[in-house]
């Protein structure tokens, strides 16, 4: 995971406190009037039960160095100063420091977040997602699912709508395999809705010119809650480091630490380590388990778009044909996290979940583990909800480096590895317990992409076993055993023929083989044509398929 270096800061620019020795006794601190107001800064801790303790009571990132045994947090300086005087190692990370504290007031921009002008602003995002219900009328419908704590609550902010965004070809009807995707549930995480939002532009831009964007708005449904906080992250648009909602009827708190954690405030597991009973604190979970408006508009559109598939024991498993993927997007530590939120014991379905985690990992690099193992005690989170509820393939996905990630990081590098990452979410969506078992199907081409009717084509694609990353582990991968295509619709849709295709070099024997058919065209209507392409591994799985068109004259 990122380090980030404790560099020397122009006075002109910030006076922080200074060295951070575990030595320094706080006396030694700056003045208090030339101290930020949020601090940024790297603690050390004894063992994961200490761990745990420190999740409790301070606002914690996800960047936990296991080995060095250190978690960033976010301190006022009254908790930096009591940590040290606790003998911690506390290290001052001076420009993220920075960034959490720099003013914004007088900045005139044209678009986005003051300083940050690649993340849209919760008006500018929900303009976006409206304009796609205008712009694709047969594809996009934005949805009111609830109220936030502002627009229920008389005499203060205006607040805004809960909405939901669904993307799928509505001339295709019928049940549908659904993946449910949801940004900024912690306001002051700018990468999140930015990240939903686009993957969500592109699906709908890209259908009907690329072939992956078409199949699966034809065949599956995506479902996108691009704020799920949306008065938390108009507070924290203006600069402050603002995580929880704005329900300000709960204690006599600051801005930034008034409300409720809605990842801490889920149905399931309330209550539990890792939450907090302190109004004020920034994992504070609320006065009773779903208590928030937020979170019960959540709750209840993750229960009408997937049917319950699991039993009421924790040791339940979901079956191998369950349907549907959930991700919630955070910032920042780089883990693709999965359930248990809390304790040491796996899921029932922790096989299955970390082999869909190491896909994810293959195109982001996140470490794929158990979020209570490789970092602390959460009760109440959303994931934990929806799997644990329902039994849907849940994640969270710790995105970059920074709350207020830069621009230039988001562009050059989250973007483009998580976007791909979420493709396969998608792919995975309709068994996403089995279809990451099996192969990956790249490379597809055809010796001719446009033909005349009656014309043979062939087709090539590789097969592949081993498209899994290694943080966090190693992926067993199995020799291919057969490979086939379809045509204009997917295996698995009733009646739909499919076609073997053979290995290049004669014999399956490898995770890896060059595979090739023939398309017969003499039966294909004129126009265009959805090859999909599917691998199968030595021990009988089916992996996700890819697809390419083919035009007949």
């Amino acid at each position: 995971m990122p380090l980030h270096a404790a560099g020397v800061l122009a006075v002109a620019a910030l006076t922080l406190s200074p060295s951070t020795s575990p030595t320094r006794s706080p006396q030694e601190a700056a003045p208090s009037a030339s101290r930020p107001s949020v601090i940024l800064a790297r603690v050390s801790f004894k063992d994961r039960a200490d761990l745990n303790r420190l999740a409790e009571t301070l606002d914690l990132s996800a960047a936990v160095d296991p080995q060095k045994k250190t978690v960033e947090a976010v301190l006022s300086p009254a908790e930096f100063d009591a940590l040290v005087k606790e003998g911690r190692r506390v290290e001052l990370l001076e420009e993220p420091t920075r960034l959490l504290n720099a003013p914004r007031d007088g900045m005139h921009i044209l678009a986005g977040i003051p300083g940050y002008s690649c993340y849209r602003t919760v008006d500018e995002t929900y303009a976006a997602m409206a304009s796609l219900a205008t712009t694709y009328p047969n594809l996009a419908s934005w949805n009111d699912i609830g109220d936030s704590w502002d627009k229920l609550t008389a005499g203060g902010k205006p607040g805004d709508d809960m909405r939901v965004l669904v993307l799928t070809n509505k001339s295709r009807p019928g049940t549908k395999p659904r993946f449910f995707l949801m940004g900024g549930i912690h306001a002051r995480e700018y990468t999140t809705a930015e990240m939903a939002t686009r993957f969500a532009e592109q699906l709908a831009s890209r259908y009907g010119t690329d072939p992956d964007s078409t199949w699966l708005l034809d065949h599956y449904e995506l479902h996108v809650v691009v704020q799920s906080n949306p008065d938390g992250r108009r507070i924290a648009e203006t600069g402050l480091s603002k995580r929880k909602n704005t329900n300000s009827s709960l204690g006599s708190c600051t801005t930034t630490t008034y409300g409720v954690d809605l990842n801490r405030n889920s149905s399931f597991d309330w209550g539990g380590p890792g939450a907090s009973t302190s109004a004020c604190s920034e994992t504070y979970r609320g006065r009773a388990a779903g208590s928030e408006p937020e979170t019960q508009a959540l709750e209840s559109y993750i229960r009408s778009i997937f049917p319950d598939q699991r039993g009421t024991s924790l040791t339940d498993p979901a079956p191998a044909d369950a349907t549907g993927v959930m991700v919630s997007l955070h910032s920042y530590g780089g883990y693709v996290l999965y359930p248990w939120g809390i304790g040491t014991a796996s899921s029932p379905n922790a096989t299955q979940l970390r082999t869909l985690g190491r896909k994810f990992n293959y195109f982001n690099g996140y470490e794929a583990c158990q979020s209570s193992l490789c970092l602390y005690d959460a009760a109440g989170a959303t994931d934990d909800f929806a799997y644990g509820t329902l039994g849907v393939a849940a994640y969270t996905f710790e995105m970059g480096g920074a709350f207020f990630e830069s621009c230039s990081t988001f562009e050059n590098t989250i973007y483009p590895k998580n976007l791909s990452a979420l493709y396969y979410a998608f792919k995975a969506a309709r068994r996403p317990y089995q279809t990451p078992s099996g192969p990956d199907s790249v490379s597809l081409t055809l010796s001719a992409s446009t033909v005349t009717a009656g014309t043979s084509v062939t087709l090539t694609a590789q097969a592949n076993d081993t498209r899994y990353g290694t943080n966090g582990g190693t992926e067993a991968s199995q020799a291919i055993a057969a490979a086939r295509f379809s045509i204009d619709n997917p295996s698995w849709v009733s009646g739909t023929p499919v076609y073997a295709m053979s290995p290049v070099d004669g014999s399956f024997s490898s995770s890896i083989e060059s595979v090739r058919g023939t398309v017969f065209t003499s039966g294909l209507a004129p126009g265009r044509h959805t090859l999909f392409v599917e691998s199968q591994d030595r021990n009988g799985n089916w992996g996700a398929p890819t697809a390419l068109f083919l035009n007949v004259q």
